[in-house]
């Protein structure tokens, strides 16, 4: 397409005649007549070279632009990831690497919560224990100043069961397990998250513009999000530790209404590919 337009623009282009050239030899004219160069003061002078020069330019710029756009605009869009160029990555084994890992990342959000739930609670009942000790009432004494045996209280009861419960979570290492799990989470969400966009181009050739795509970036974000706010959790900002736990449970939600709408994109890649 672009060939022939150019060639029926320059078709229609008049043919210079040949003329015969005598041996007389025509002097040429000066460079300052050339330039239209007046007796204006060198600097000037030096201006107008500028600006001549500067339209000659511009005038074979546009020359070019006007033979060169047919030929551009006739190019197929050969980038476009479609018609089996990348193989075996346009095949049903690749696209389903992406729901997989994604549905595996959810179940593992879920037990990274429960892991920094766990570790929340060994700070938390330590207050609640220290809250309950300014509650004891003094221990009775006799008129020697032995202390009498008595029952242990409510609160005293109380102390004692947060005490151990707070022993066996520390046993849990739930603490370093949080950390762990949270940069497995981040590390592979981070890179599925881009690999999916990646593997539906790969596919299709584009990507396409829905709540899943947006999902997806939402959740990547809030990731991010919160992995930046583990450094002033780790001063003991409760601000930091109160709005961590809020970004993510916002990135659960999120999640979850991503199943659906992955499920139905699901069905289309069985529907749409071919094994491997």
């Amino acid at each position: 397409m672009a060939s022939t337009l150019t060639f029926q623009t320059l078709s229609i282009l008049p043919n210079k005649p040949h003329h015969h050239h005598s041996t007389k030899l025509h002097p040429l004219p000066p460079i300052s007549s050339r330039f239209n160069l007046s007796k204006d003061p060198p600097i000037l002078n030096t201006q107008k070279i500028l600006d001549q020069s500067s339209n000659v330019l511009k005038t074979a710029s546009l020359s070019l632009t006007s033979l060169t756009l047919p030929f551009l605009l006739d190019q197929k869009d050969v980038a476009l990831a479609v018609d089996g160029e990348f193989g075996v990555f346009e095949g049903r084994t690749f696209a389903l690497i992406h729901p997989i890992v994604m549905a595996s990342l959810f179940l593992y959000t879920l037990w990274a919560g429960y892991l920094g739930w766990q570790w929340r609670r060994v700070r938390t009942i330590q207050n609640e224990i220290n809250d309950l000790k300014k509650q004891l009432k003094p221990t009775p004494v006799t008129a020697e100043g032995t202390p009498l045996e008595v029952p242990p209280s409510q609160i005293q009861l109380k102390i004692q069961q947060l005490t151990e419960e707070r022993k066996e979570l520390i046993k849990g290492s739930y603490r370093d397990r949080h950390y762990n799990a949270g940069s497995i989470l981040l590390g592979f969400g981070v890179l599925e998250a881009v690999g999916g966009g990646l593997n539906t181009w790969i596919r299709t050739g584009k990507l396409f513009p829905s709540p899943h795509l947006f999902g997806g970036v939402g959740i990547t974000v809030l990731w991010a999000l919160a992995a930046a706010l583990v450094p002033p959790m780790q001063r003991g900002n409760e601000t930091a530790r109160s709005l961590h736990i809020a970004l993510n449970t916002l990135n659960v939600l999120l999640f979850v209404s991503q199943l659906p709408t992955g499920f139905d994109i699901l069905l289309k890649v069985f529907e749409f590919t071919k094994w491997p």
